[in-house]
């Protein structure tokens, strides 16, 4: 295949920003980045700096206007990632959107009606889907090697002090959307819902433990699945042991990936069941020595740019994500089983993940814009 050299812009420049750059670095045969954009311009300078970045534009606007960017990478607050991604669409330039993608699945709805207005596209940063060993997973489940899919576990367990919180906009529902489960076990739980298919239905509750946030720090959900699996998925911020992992029980084999923010071949294990055993020599036969990280899944991008495509991961398995989160809050804060497509337009939880209101006061913290 042929490869157009694309010029990417990044913007907003705090930490995530250097893993995009890193990863657009580790492809600079293929994409060029050539400008960063940051409401703070003494930071944007220094990132320019440290990156080796041609061009600091003073803001989003500026630089489209410009017509000199093929891509924008949009590693702002998510309070924020609405409106620049539309803006990127309405340019007619491809986005590549850090999670989460937005507050809220309205907002979602919005960029999904832009994209399909304009023909530009959006990719959402979901770069567990992308790492070794998914393959493989994928592609004896979809060969029926591995049998029917019957339970699985998600279970994020990470630790944030209460100094983590002292960013502004972090531990807020207009700013940040959500607790762990928008912006911490939302890596793994999308995951999970690529390797399992279409979710029915969550039953979930969701508690404030310990931080000083107006959101969760914890939540818990029973999933069932269109392929009949069942599934938990627990999203935290309060386990002093941080461990990330997901297990498969499928009929013939259980398939487990352990480890917390990143993950390698080596990190997956497979114990078949009496009569399959011929399962551990297939998913040895192909190891991998590739990453997980943004540098897999900014390569898919290009790949299918190249092939005159959508880039994964499109607007609309996003959608399956962001609703689920959605539908976990609902059931969480009313107490109700909460099915797939239930939540229409108007209904307060499409409009926000708290929806009518979390079912504890508020953490009293001064208020902030969301800019």
């Amino acid at each position: 295949m042929t490869h157009t050299v694309r010029r990417a812009a990044i913007v907003g420049t705090g930490s995530i920003a250097n893993a995009h750059a890193a990863a657009l670095h580790g492809l600079e045969d293929r994409v060029q980045l050539t400008a960063v954009v940051d409401v703070d311009p003494a930071r944007a300078h220094g990132f320019a700096h440290e990156w080796a970045v041609p061009s600091v534009a003073p803001d989003l606007a500026t630089l489209l206007a410009a017509g000199d960017v093929d891509l924008v990478h949009v590693c702002t607050p998510p309070s924020t990632h609405a409106a620049l991604a539309l803006q990127c669409l309405e340019a007619g330039v491809t986005v590549v959107l850090e999670k989460p993608p937005t507050l809220s699945l309205a907002e979602l709805d919005t960029l999904i009606e832009a994209s399909a207005r304009t023909g530009a596209h959006v990719a959402t940063v979901f770069q567990q889907r992308f790492g070794p060993g998914t393959p493989r997973l994928r592609s004896l489940a979809a060969a029926g090697d591995l049998g029917a899919p019957l339970l699985a576990t998600c279970h994020t367990h990470w630790y944030r002090d209460d100094a983590y919180y002292a960013v502004p906009w972090r531990g807020r529902w207009e700013t940040e959307g959500g607790g762990p489960t928008m912006g911490h076990g939302i890596h793994q739980f999308d995951l999970l819902l690529s390797i399992l298919g279409p979710w029915e239905q969550v039953v979930a509750v969701a508690a404030r433990q310990s931080r000083p946030t107006d959101t969760e720090d914890v939540s818990l959900a029973i999933v069932t699945f269109a392929g009949g699996a069942v599934a938990s998925v627990v999203n935290s911020v309060v386990s002093p042991r941080q461990v990330s992992a997901l297990r498969f029980d499928y009929a013939h084999a259980t398939i487990e990936l352990t480890h917390l923010y990143g993950y390698t071949d080596d990190d997956w294990t497979v114990t078949p069941a009496p009569g399959h055993e011929h399962l551990t020599a297939a998913w040895a036969g192909s190891p991998s020595t590739a990453g997980n990280g943004h540098l897999a899944q900014l390569a898919a991008v290009l790949d299918a740019l190249d092939a005159g495509a959508a880039p994964p991961v499109t607007l609309a398995d996003t959608r399956t994500t962001v609703e689920f989160i959605a539908a976990l809050y609902a059931s969480a804060f009313t107490g109700r089983p909460v099915r797939a497509g239930q939540l229409g337009p108007g209904d307060p939880f499409t409009q926000r993940m708290d929806g009518t209101g979390a079912p504890w006061p508020r953490a009293g913290r001064p208020s902030v814009s969301s800019a």
